[in-house]
């Protein structure tokens, strides 16, 4: 007898074939009409038509007729641990004043910075807490979270410590990313390879402590050239991590080549990539991580080229890149929504996008991103009459419940209060 056995009106069944989808593939999806899927001791197992589970006998059935049902949504980029916040400056950048003059009166990165190095680890892990649950409320079941608001050892290996409490307590899945090197401090101005070499040292406890699966590092003007970039990730590799990049995000410095050349997971950002670089996107592994919240939040009007990416053949996945500097939002939907306005991304591409393509974008296409029977049972009821209309329709939180290893988790955009997992 199954526990749960979930009748919908349609069920969205994302196929990974092993691998993430590439091109043409993006815009295939396999919808089950009057769908079913059963959940047994936590995993799936039924996934078919309402008419074959006439068969089953469940526990509980679920008559969501006319309703949604998708495999939990992946959010493969976000920099989910930080101290403070900066609405102050929304109304500096809306003056025109300029980056730069933020930061140099003490906000942007370095504002973050410094409220995250005086924030408890308990603070930040309350906060990170807040965050995690409205990341949950809007569908999401798996995600990333980079470090990279320390910019020394204390406060990056603070950060990484709060994102493995927040995994080991917290429904969601978490995978952790080490973005030690995310700026230069004041205190290594004018000697970046030197402060890249600090973030290195650290690679050896991150490594003993398990508390990241990935390196990261911000490769733009006025940052890590490159060849630093390149460099660094190679001996991140050589440590046994996985890489990604921040790469091309403001000028086409050729972050997203290099990304292609040594093997990175994934590439992010890259609304400046070149043609080379997508061309090189289309025939290589490393998926392109799209953000297009970030692009919105910073009024500018190029979207990264998502059209030319899947037409030369290129992974693509989509994040909320949840920041307080330049997306301020844990809304995945809402990305859904840009893809399809800004990125001109078809809904089965959006789809594949936040589900099996970003999952494999941090690691976790094995267990996270699509419906399988066996798999673990995490998936998203949504109020809506069919796949294409969550994308369509902007500004709202479409989702009803959502399940978490089979255990319901969220009911009518609440977290349960005692959503706490058994293991």
């Amino acid at each position: 007898m199954l526990d749960t056995l979930i009748l919908a009106g349609q069920v969205v069944v994302p196929e990974s074939k092993g691998r993430a989808l590439r091109g043409t593939e993006m815009n295939e999806l396999k919808i089950i009409d009057n769908g079913a899927v059963g959940i047994k001791d936590g995993v799936i197992s039924f996934i078919g038509t309402a008419e074959e589970a006439t068969k089953l006998q469940a526990a509980e059935t679920i008559d969501a007729a006319g309703k949604l049902l998708s495999p939990g949504l992946v959010d493969p980029h976000t920099h989910l641990v930080f101290g403070g916040s900066r609405e102050h400056e929304l109304a500096l950048k809306q003056q025109g004043v300029p980056y730069l003059e933020i930061l140099a009166q003490g906000g942007g990165i370095h504002s973050t910075v410094k409220a995250t190095r005086e924030t408890s680890e308990d603070a930040l892990y309350e906060k990170g807490l807040f965050h995690l649950n409205r990341c949950l409320t809007y569908g999401v079941t798996t995600m990333e979270a980079k470090s990279g608001y320390g910019l020394d050892k204390e406060t990056e290996l603070k950060q990484l410590r709060v994102a493995k409490k927040l995994n080991e307590t917290h429904p969601i899945d978490l995978v952790s990313t080490f973005l030690g090197a995310h700026a230069i401090p004041e205190n290594y101005k004018g000697r970046p390879d030197a402060f890249l070499e600090e973030m290195l040292s650290m690679l050896g406890v991150i490594s003993k402590e398990g508390l990241a699966e990935f390196v990261d590092i911000f490769c733009e003007t006025g940052v890590f050239t490159v060849e630093q970039s390149k460099v660094f990730l190679q001996k991140a590799k050589t440590a046994g991590f996985g890489v990604k990049i921040h790469a091309d995000e403001i000028d086409p410095l050729g972050g997203t080549e290099m990304a292609c050349e040594i093997g990175a997971v994934s590439a992010d950002h890259l609304v400046g990539a070149s043609r080379d670089g997508v061309q090189m996107l289309g025939e290589s592994e490393t998926i392109a991580v799209l953000l297009p919240g970030t692009t919105f939040y910073l009024g500018k009007d190029q979207f990264a080229p998502a059209r030319d990416m899947i037409t030369s053949g290129a992974a693509v996945a989509l994040s909320t890149d949840f920041n307080p500097g330049s997306s301020p939002t844990e809304n995945l939907q809402f990305i859904m929504n840009l893809a399809a306005l800004k990125l001109k991304m078809t809904p089965e591409e959006i789809w594949n996008a936040v589900t099996v393509n970003a999952a494999f974008a941090i690691g976790r296409g094995d267990v996270a991103g699509s419906l399988e029977e066996g798999r673990k049972a995490d998936l998203v009821l949504w109020d809506v009459p069919n796949y294409k209309y969550v994308p369509y329709h902007y500004g709202v939180n479409h989702v009803q419940k959502v399940w978490k290893n089979g255990k319901l988790v969220v009911g009518k955009g609440d977290v349960h209060a005692n959503y706490t997992l058994s293991t």
